[in-house]
Parts: structure tokens; sequence; C-alpha cells
């Protein structure tokens, strides 16, 4: 038996049809748990061009570090009014903004504590599979103890830092292609 190959497609631009029900700018409700934290910025390639139909699906844990996931087997607490997922479209101009709760903790390989971060997959036009890339929050204490975090280059742990501007909305920004300032992405 002889199968023929299929052909190779990016994940653009058609990835996004019948799922904008996931969209969700506010991924907290009124009863949810936690502090409430914005996080704006932009996607932009390696011009510094923004790159105007990429979308972000975000993952994490809820304020006790516990994620919403049956494989998550902690003795915390469940926060039934947070889910701990959502998707953000970009603008026109690559633009984003979110509100999510700011999560705890959560348990690492070998026993390492993993410093408070989100996980966001990155989909684009012209990428033939999406990308992984984390946030963590500048000035967090429990950084400096991320094993993730740890083995990341000491000069390019900032492209996944979110920094919180004096009204405290975090800025992240993803930057695509290789250049210096391209933002951290992992294998998996």
């Amino acid at each position: 038996m002889t199968l023929t190959a299929t052909t190779s497609h990016t994940v653009g631009p058609y990835y996004h049809i019948g799922l904008t029900w996931l969209n969700r700018e506010d991924l907290t409700q009124a009863e949810t748990l936690g502090q409430r934290v914005a996080i704006t910025g932009q996607v932009v390639d390696g011009n510094g061009d923004f790159v105007n139909d990429a979308m972000l699906e975000i993952w994490q844990a809820n304020a006790a570090g516990k994620y919403d996931h049956p494989e998550d087997d902690q003795p915390k607490a469940l926060d039934p009014s947070f889910q701990g997922f959502g998707r953000v479209p970009v603008d026109a101009e690559g633009r984003f903004r979110f509100t999510t709760i700011k999560p705890g903790t959560v348990p690492g390989l070998k026993g390492a504590t993993q410093a408070p971060h989100l996980v966001v997959l990155v989909f684009a036009r012209g990428l033939v599979k999406h990308l992984l890339t984390r946030i963590y929050f500048d000035g967090e204490p429990a950084n400096a103890a991320d094993p993730l975090l740890a083995c990341v280059p000491a000069e390019r742990r900032s492209t996944l830092l979110a920094k919180a501007d004096a009204d405290g909305t975090y800025q992240w920004n993803v930057i695509l292609q290789c250049t210096e300032a391209e933002t951290v992405f992992f294998d998996y």
C-alpha cells in the first residue's frame, strides 16, 4: 500500500474560524479569587512591523497554583469561577490586551517550584507550528528559583518578563523572527 503525502500548511490564515467563542479578553469573573492583572502588548516581526493576524492562547494556574485540569492532582482548591484558559486575537496593529489573575506557584520537576507564569501559544500566518512561550512577572521573588527561567541565558530572560507600568498594567511584547530581541520560545 502506498500513501500519498499531504501538503504542508502553515497555521494561518484560517486557524481561528469557528473558534471565536473561545476569544476572551477577560479571563476572570466577578467572584474570581486572586490579584487581577491586565497584560498589554504587541506582536511584531523582526523588522518591527506589526503582525495583524496573530492570536495568543493563554493557559495558567489559578491564584492558589492549581490548574483546572484533571491531571493536576495537587490538594489545592480549584476556583470554580476561573477556567485558566483564553484566546486573544490581536487588532489591526498587532496589539492585544487581556485581564486575568496572577497565578500562584506550581510544582515543577524533581520537587522544584515554578514561579507564577502564564503559558502562551502564539499562532500567526506563516508559522508551520504555533510557538510556545511564557510570561513571568518582573520583580517576582520566585523567579530567582524557577527551573525553566534559570535555563534561559540571563541576557534573554527579559523577553519573558512582563513589566508593570505606573498604573499596574503589565507590558509584554512578542517579537518574532531571529533577532537578538526575539522572544524566547520553547521546544516541546
